[in-house]
């Protein structure tokens, strides 16, 4: 989906909520789970090696990377990124990786684009199609080898510092 289209997760808290099938096979999960924006800014939910992570690209100058230190649980999983804002124009904040509401690893994204991401490169579920917004997802290509239920965006009101709206 192009960006115009697409929900708008910049100047404001967020949260991304991905429910995962359980893997038939051994082999551990890779690829992007959702992705917006490539190489020269964006942002990616995804699972390398079958730990999950999120990467904030600023204008390919700068990448800020959360990874969990452990592969993700047996079964279905539901995979939660939230990132608290601290409002204003490109202003930064903190984010927070969960599986089954667990807290995996929380760090720091120190800024953010205030405005566009990509006029080529759009959102995908299950792959980082166009230039990746980062170069490694694991495996072969940026395609998520496990299986998506489905992805949910929740969006807090822009410019203003808030956590990320709650799930149910």
């Amino acid at each position: 989906m192009s960006e115009n289209t697409f929900l708008n997760i910049k100047n404001r808290s967020f949260a991304i909520t991905a429910q995962l099938a359980g893997a038939t096979s051994g082999a551990p999960a890779n690829g992007a789970v959702i992705a917006q924006g490539g190489r020269f800014g964006g942002w990616s939910l995804y699972v390398q090696d079958g730990r999950p992570g999120f990467t904030y690209n600023f204008l390919n100058m700068q990448r800020f990377t959360i990874t969990a230190p452990t592969t993700l649980p047996a079964g279905d999983v539901e995979l939660r990124f939230e990132f608290t804002y601290e409002g204003g124009l490109g202003a930064g904040g903190n984010g927070r990786l969960y599986a089954n509401g667990n807290l995996l690893a929380e760090g720091r994204i120190d800024r953010t684009q205030p405005m566009a991401f990509s006029a080529s490169d759009g959102a995908d579920v299950g792959d980082d199609s166009g230039t990746p917004v980062i170069e490694n997802y694991g495996g072969d290509a940026p395609q998520f080898t496990g299986a998506i239920r489905n992805v949910t965006i929740d969006v807090a009101p822009i410019l203003q510092a808030a956590p990320p709206p709650a799930h149910p």
